[in-house]
C-alpha cells in the first residue's frame, strides 16, 4: 500500500529507539536552518525537526552528514564548523566538537578516535571520541570528502579539483601513499572483496570523462577502470547494499550494477522523471532504496522510498534540501 505523506512534525522520543533512517536537511546556505528527519520503520512515517524537538535549539548551517558509533550519533554540520554528538537512540545533546573546517564526513578508527574530512582545510582532524574533542591533525595538503577505513588504513578522497586518493596508515596517523584516480573522486565504497569502489564525476565543468574505479585495499592498485560514455555524464552518490555485492549510483535516475560486472548500466532501474534527486541510500537490511528530492531547493523537499526492485513505495515531504542519508538498522545497532 502507498503511503500518502504520512508526516508527523511534533513527536515524543520514543520513535528513534527503532530502525529507520535519518535524513539530513541542509536548508539554504547561511540561513541556519538546517534540520534532521527521520523515517521510522515502526509507524511508516517521518518526523522532522528531530533534533529540534528534543534538544530545544536548531541544528546549525548546513548539516551534511551522520555517524554511529557505540551509542552515539555524531552529526557533521558543514559550515557552522561543528559535529553534534548526541545519544543514539534518544537524539539526546551530549556535547558539541567546535571549531572544526568544513566538516564532510567521520571515520571511526577505534573506540577513542575518528578522523573528519574538510571541504576547505587541507587537513583531515583527528577527533578524541573520548573527550569529544581535536586531538590533532594530518596535513595531507589537499581538501578532502569521502573517507573509508579498512582494517588500519584509511583512504581519503580529494574531491574539489582533485584527482587522488591519500592512504592514512590509522595506527600511526600518517601519509602513507597516494593513488591517482580521475577527476574528482566524489564518493567511495568498500565491496565484500574489499575492493575500494571510487566514483568520480569528472569535475564540474565535464572536462573530463567520469569513471567508476576499483581498488585492492590488498595492493592499492587499480584492477578495473569503467569510463562513462559521454563527456555530460555526471554520477553521483556511489552506494553499496548490505551484502557489499552491488553498486548504485546516480545518472539521470537511480542505476545499479552488481560488483563482477565489466561494464557500466545503460540504464536507471529508476527514473528521474519529474524529481530533482539529490542524494541516495540503500538499507543495508533489506536492500530498499531512498532517493531525496529537493524540489526547487527552496521548498520542502521529500524522500522517496523505493522497493529493490525499484517500484515505489511511498513519498513524505521532509524539509529544505534533505541530503545524506544514515541509516539506523540492527545490522548496525550496538545499543538498543
Amino acid at each position: 500500500m502507498k503511503e500518502v505523506n504520512p508526516v508527523i512534525i511534533n513527536s515524543d522520543k520514543t520513535y528513534l529507539s527503532g530502525d529507520g533512517v535519518f535524513i539530513l536537511n541542509e536548508g539554504n546556505f547561511k540561513s541556519g536552518n538546517g534540520s534532521l528527519s527521520f523515517f521510522s520503520y515502526d509507524s511508516l512515517k517521518v518526523y522532522n525537526h528531530v533534533f529540534l524537538n528534543i534538544n530545544q535549539r536548531p541544528l546549525g548551517d548546513i548539516p551534511y552528514s551522520m555517524g554511529f558509533h557505540a551509542n552515539k550519533a555524531y552529526i557533521l554540520v558543514n559550515n557552522s564548523g561543528k559535529i553534534e554528538v548526541t545519544d543514539r537512540n534518544y537524539l539526546k545533546s551530549v556535547a558539541t566538537i567546535n571549531k572544526i573546517v568544513s566538516p564532510r564526513y567521520i571515520s571511526f578508527i577505534s573506540d577513542s578516535k575518528g578522523y573528519v574530512t574538510s571541504l576547505y582545510s587541507d587537513s583531515i582532524a583527528i577527533v578524541d571520541l573520548l573527550s569529544n574533542s581535536v586531538s590533532g591533525y594530518i596535513n595531507i595538503k589537499k581538501t578532502s570528502e569521502s573517507i573509508v577505513t579498512v582494517y588500519t588504513t584509511s583512504y581519503v578522497a580529494n574531491w574539489a579539483g582533485g584527482n587522488k586518493v591519500m592512504v592514512i596508515n590509522a595506527a600511526t596517523d600518517q601519509v602513507t601513499d597516494s593513488i591517482s584516480v580521475g577527476s574528482e573522486p566524489e564518493s567511495m565504497v568498500v565491496d565484500k572483496n574489499e575492493t575500494l569502489w571510487v566514483l568520480c564525476n569528472g569535475g564540474w565543468k565535464r572536462e573530463n570523462y567520469a569513471e567508476l574505479i576499483g581498488i585492492s585495499t590488498r595492493t592499492n592498485k587499480i584492477e578495473r577502470r569503467l569510463t562513462f560514455p559521454s563527456l555530460s555524464d555526471s554520477p553521483t552518490c556511489l552506494q553499496i547494499d548490505g551484502k557489499g555485492a552491488t553498486l548504485y549510483y546516480l545518472l539521470n535516475g537511480v542505476r545499479k550494477m552488481a560488483i563482477e560486472e565489466q561494464s557500466l548500466p545503460s540504464l536507471s532501474i529508476i527514473p528521474e522523471l519529474d524529481h530533482t534527486f539529490y542524494k541516495l541510500g540503500i538499507n543495508p537490511a533489506n536492500d530498499e532504496i531512498f532517493v531525496t528530492d529537493v524540489v526547487d531547493y527552496v521548498r520542502k523537499g521529500k524522500i522517496l522510498r523505493y522497493s529493490k526492485g525499484g517500484a515505489l513505495i511511498s513519498e513524505m515531504e521532509t524539509d529544505i534540501i534533505p541530503g545524506t542519508l544514515c541509516f539506523k538498522v540492527k545490522p548496525d545497532n550496538t545499543s538498543e
